[in-house]
């Protein structure tokens, strides 16, 4: 099976496809519709033969369905049809769930995705369960999310937000007992020191995530 994976962020729209090397990137902005996502996804991959769709969205994705609309993009995204857009069965999956998904090597692993904004779930035994930790309260009447993504790197600095970042890492991982942390995301580079029990992730993975998606059973997704 051939599939299109398409990764819609806050700033652009990654989008590659089953044997085909190359990335496509089409930049986004908060006029970011799904019409106006899907009209440019199809110009950019014009003669491209896929079979299927992984969409993954910046989001709450419940049941393979959008439950709410983004907050770094346009609006219009809850009951959008994909499926009747592109013409092929569509999977929807949260993003972070699926760079998650690319990056999982077994046991309990939390995901932290440090991009525009908090992306974050955890896969226990092959299954994965995206989550929102972003908007919960953490520090000064401040979110997760306004202090180790990226309104809080451009606040705080890049050294106290590297010491931010250390301190939610050790933070959830204790609270959730994840056996290691992913940290993925364009801005988890800016990272000198990992924190303890944590490795980089890498944006790629979102694609590898997007085609494991598809798989029919753990051993699949583990392999």
């Amino acid at each position: 099976m051939k599939i299109l994976v398409i990764d819609v962020g806050g700033t652009h729209v990654k989008v590659r496809a089953t044997g085909h090397q190359s990335r496509m990137k089409i930049l986004s902005s908060p006029k970011m519709t799904p019409a106006k996502m899907v009209a440019a996804v199809k110009k950019v991959v014009a003669g491209w033969q896929y079979d299927a769709v992984t969409i993954g969205y910046p989001g709450v994705v419940l049941h393979g369905l959008i439950t709410c609309e983004p907050h770094h993009l346009g609006h219009g995204w809850v009951g959008f049809d994909f499926k009747k857009a592109f013409g092929r069965p569509v999977k929807i999956i949260n993003d972070a769930a699926m760079q998650a998904l690319g990056s999982y090597e077994g046991k309990r692993m939390l995901f932290l995705g440090l991009g525009t904004g908090l992306g974050s779930a955890m896969i226990v035994d092959g299954v994965v369960e995206p989550m929102e930790l972003a908007h919960l309260p953490y520090k000064k009447g401040r979110t997760y999310e306004e202090y180790v993504g990226l309104a809080g790197l451009e606040r705080l600095g890049k050294k106290k937000w590297r010491r931010r970042v250390a301190d939610v890492v050790k933070q959830l991982s204790t609270a959730l007992e994840a056996d290691y942390v992913v940290l993925g995301g364009g801005n988890a580079r800016l990272l000198k020191k990992l924190p303890p029990g944590s490795r980089l992730g890498d944006n790629e993975n979102a694609f590898r995530g997007g085609y494991r998606l598809w798989a029919k059973s753990q051993d699949q997704i583990k392999s």
